[in-house]
């Protein structure tokens, strides 16, 4: 049975081939080869893709990303649409449906959303739902630094706090849309911020939203 992951994981190779090696995406600094070397790396290589996060590894991490970077586009996409490797955790659906719907969706707009006519996409219900499940588990940590407080609410006027503070913004939109804000994508998402002038300026502003 088809997956969330394995669905936006498909749609992602499919429009990285689409666009070429070339095409921008929303990642400041990386063309769509930069991204789809990132996806493998993460996938293939746990022995360097904990450099995102801790800086003992990043240097490992540069080495590895510029290999990948270096090899053809066309195997970076197959290795996308393939998936990981036989004894990878990634082949369990349950951590492939943990880690990856998440990650693929967002990648998957950083590239539409770069392109001039990208339209919004029509998502259903239970993906949308699903996505909220994740924002509501990650809200605190990816809002950790921002410098208001932060409120993110669905239309039906679901809420989850991700930063306590004053004054207060509150973002709403779907799911979906509410997530790419989240990870720090303020400028292409499709919501509506309500609260202080100033604080809405700042938080568009802000380099801290994200994991």
């Amino acid at each position: 049975m088809s997956t969330f992951a394995k669905r936006e994981r498909l749609l992602l190779a499919d429009l990285l081939e689409t666009v070429g090696p070339d095409a921008d995406t929303l990642c400041e600094g990386w063309r769509t080869r930069d991204l789809a070397a990132h996806v493998v790396v993460r996938e293939r290589r746990p022995d360097a893709a904990g450099g995102a996060l801790l800086k003992q590894l990043a240097p490992r991490l540069e080495k590895v990303m510029a290999e990948y970077t270096a090899k053809p586009y066309e195997e970076l996409i197959q290795l996308i649409r393939t998936g990981p490797p036989r004894f990878s955790p990634f082949q369990l659906k349950q951590v492939d449906e943990a880690a990856n719907i998440v990650e693929f969706y967002v990648h998957t707009e950083d590239v539409r959303r770069a392109q001039p006519d990208w339209a919004p996409r029509e998502l259903d219900p239970v993906f949308q739902d699903t996505l909220w499940s994740r924002l509501e588990r990650m809200a605190r940590l990816m809002g950790r630094g921002v410098p208001t407080g932060l409120v993110l609410r669905r239309p039906d006027g679901q809420t989850a706090v991700a930063h306590r503070g004053t004054p207060v913004v509150t973002v709403t939109g779907e799911p979906s849309e509410l997530l790419m804000f989240a990870y720090g994508r303020q400028r292409a998402a499709r919501v509506d911020l309500d609260g202080d002038a100033e604080a809405i300026d700042r938080l568009h502003e802000s380099r801290q939203l994200g994991i």
